[in-house]
């Protein structure tokens, strides 16, 4: 069941942004002309790695196209984040919670809904948000495939892993298995996103990363997502595992950023990229201390 809930937010807020220039690759269509002679991939990215949590949630509406578009442009991060979830049918949608309450003008749950009905879904953008935002619709897995797929590396956090191989089937359709790493918390979700041919993130909390021993993993993982609040010990323990790429979530100070580089992490997950950007990278010691793996 679907309720509709009130808007706090005045009319004024509404953005004026528009996206009316630009259009979808759309399915089996050619790439986009920046691609070159193919998609951005993996070994495209640098040392230490930005990545632009749920779009950058502290600056753009997260989970949202303009928002992702207004990262993509801004250029701060390298890895844009986004969560999914599958709708009642089957498809694919980008949102991060169960319900439609916190982040739109419905209440409900998202997998009750079909792609129809998700049609009919708004999001709403944050008050505190800089800038003015429009209200729109929340887009599809297979939307922002098609827009940002290959022009710029894309993360997937699965927070429903039955809607694996249908995503799996669309990013490898479009030639974009070494363009986006598909996240998730579960470690046996991981290793059959690795048997599907796709590049691995395995996501952990601080409370989990006591106990865990990551070099388990080393087999199957691409990237270890690891909490900024762990111990020091943990985080080195996981920069030790073998693991190639190993980056630190969520992080919103740059002291945080140049903790988990100091301890050996190649990459943070931010949901400001435009402030961490302003502010220079400050890391004790030797550069080789911190990129050492």
């Amino acid at each position: 069941m679907v309720m509709w809930i009130a808007s706090s937010a005045p009319a004024a807020l509404v953005s004026v942004v528009s996206l009316a220039a630009l259009t979808l690759t759309g399915n089996g269509g050619p790439p986009p002309p920046e691609w070159g002679d193919g998609p951005l991939t993996v070994d495209s990215l640098p040392r230490v790695t930005y990545v632009a949590h749920r779009g950058g949630a502290r600056e753009v509406p997260e989970n949202s196209m303009s928002g992702l578009m207004a990262a993509y442009r801004r250029g701060t991060a390298q890895v844009l984040d986004l969560d999914t979830r599958v709708l009642r049918d089957g498809t694919p949608v980008v949102f991060h919670d169960a319900t439609l309450n916190r982040t739109t003008f419905l209440g409900g749950e998202v997998r009750k809904l079909d792609a129809e009905e998700w049609k009919g879904v708004r999001l709403r953008p944050r008050d505190r948000l800089p800038g003015s935002w429009r209200s729109e619709r929340p887009p599809t897995v297979e939307e922002v495939l098609d827009r940002l797929g290959g022009r710029i590396l894309l993360m997937l956090e699965l927070k429903d892993p039955a809607g694996l191989e249908r995503v799996a089937g669309m990013i490898r359709a479009r030639g974009l298995t070494r363009s986006v790493f598909v996240n998730t918390n579960d470690p046996r979700v991981a290793d059959r996103v690795h048997r599907l041919g796709l590049l691995t993130q395995l996501w952990r909390s601080a409370g989990q990363m006591r106990t865990d021993r990551p070099e388990r993993w080393r087999s199957f993982v691409d990237l270890l997502d690891v909490d900024i609040h762990a111990r020091d010990a943990d985080l080195e323990r996981a920069v030790r595992s073998g693991i190639p790429r190993v980056w630190a979530h969520t992080v919103v100070t740059p002291a945080q950023r140049d903790r988990a580089l100091a301890l050996g992490c190649d990459g943070v997950l931010t949901d400001a990229p435009g402030r961490l950007a302003r502010h220079r990278t400050r890391v004790p010691g030797p550069v080789s201390s911190v990129t050492g793996r």
